[in-house]
């Protein structure tokens, strides 16, 4: 069975999450026969930050602008069983386009960004990689939000069939790992900036910092403006490439989770920083949301803050409390949240969706 994929980027996890998730599902995805190309636009942002330039159980194809790429597409979609377009592709529209008249299997938008869709087009601010009609011309529409979401999509948007395909973690690479004295410290943060995060940021970590001098605070990632209210006791560490992750999340004694707005607003929506950590047996607290305590639950496998208050209390526990939260929040992840059960979840609905186009009862999908 072959798949094609046109998507943000496979070949660098700068600035977006879209890479590392990409990378476990195809590699998982191979395991169970499928054979994949993956479609990137070659922008100067993602290749000076590029962390692969092969890909695990697929095929890369990179391109300048999409002229330069159109044949080759066509013949990609006339071969493939599967076609998908991403959110964030930056040729999203017209690969959707050639999809529609070229594509003799399965058309699937996958939305790995559904809060920030729908936020953008509650401010009518219409997001560039779909166009005015919408989703209605794709036979399936995975969605990385599940919960209310997901009749939403079909409300606005026109999606037909709709399923929610969550967030996951490579244990073979995401794993328990020597600590490291750079990252070593008691509560870590690790996370593209943004701005809608900010707020968050400040009363989970910068505040706690502040009531906690003797304390070491670590935060990791890209896009931090030189205003941010750093402190003496909290250090930086500028964009990990995912191999550093594991070592990162291994030196913290506790690593939080901050959710973006649109993200926490509507719920249902397990970043994949949550599932690394968990993998590499890391205690993590985490704001609350709808259906958190779908993934994890509170209290025994991760613990919520709303607070600074919170966040000091839980720096308060115990060395084995808090190896305990990490411990179950590991098996937690392995037992239902690796890309393997993500591929294996995706294979059925996409084999579902064939028998039931086959039979016209496409509706069965859902």
């Amino acid at each position: 069975m072959r798949m094609v994929i046109f998507g943000l980027t496979v070949t660098s996890s700068w600035g977006n999450g879209h890479a590392t998730l990409w990378r476990g599902l195809i590699g998982a995805l191979a395991r169970l026969g499928w054979s994949i190309s993956f479609f990137e636009r070659d922008t100067p942002y993602y290749a000076g930050a590029r962390d692969i330039d092969r890909l695990s159980g697929g095929d890369i194809v990179l391109y300048q602008d999409w002229e330069s790429i159109r044949q080759g597409a066509e013949a990609a979609i006339w071969e493939a069983e599967v076609v998908i377009v991403t959110s964030y592709c930056p040729d999203a529209v017209e690969a959707s386009r050639l999809a529609n008249e070229s594509c003799r299997g399965l058309k699937v938008f996958y939305d790995l960004d559904t809060p920030v869709t729908l936020a953008s087009i509650e401010r009518g601010d219409y997001p560039a990689y779909f166009e005015p009609k919408g989703l209605r011309d794709f036979d399936l529409v995975l969605s990385y939000t599940g919960g209310p979401v997901i009749d939403t999509l079909k409300t606005i948007l026109g999606a037909h069939y709709v399923l929610p395909l969550y967030g996951h973690v490579d244990p073979n690479r995401h794993r328990p790992a020597q600590s490291r004295p750079e990252f070593a410290c008691d509560l870590s943060y690790l996370g593209t900036y943004a701005a809608d995060r900010q707020a968050g940021v400040e009363r989970l970590l910068v505040a706690p910092a502040a009531r906690l001098p003797n304390r070491r605070f670590v935060i990791g990632g890209a896009q931090y403006p030189q205003d941010f209210p750093w402190s003496s006791n909290i250090y930086f560490v500028r964009h990990l490439p995912p191999a550093d992750h594991p070592a990162f999340f291994s030196s913290s004694r506790l690593t939080l989770n901050v959710t973006r707005e649109a993200m926490a607003r509507q719920g249902w929506c397990p970043s994949g920083r949550l599932f690394e950590a968990a993998a590499c047996g890391t205690a993590i607290i985490s704001d609350d949301w709808a259906g958190l305590d779908s993934f994890f639950t509170p209290g025994s496998e991760i613990l919520l803050a709303d607070s600074t208050g919170d966040v000091v209390a839980a720096l308060g526990l115990s060395d084995s409390e808090i190896a305990t939260l990490g411990r179950r929040a590991q098996e937690r992840v392995l037992d239902e949240h690796t890309s393997a059960h993500r591929a294996a979840e995706l294979d059925r609905i996409l084999n579902d969706a064939f028998s039931s186009m086959a039979s016209g009862t496409m509706e069965e999908v859902v």
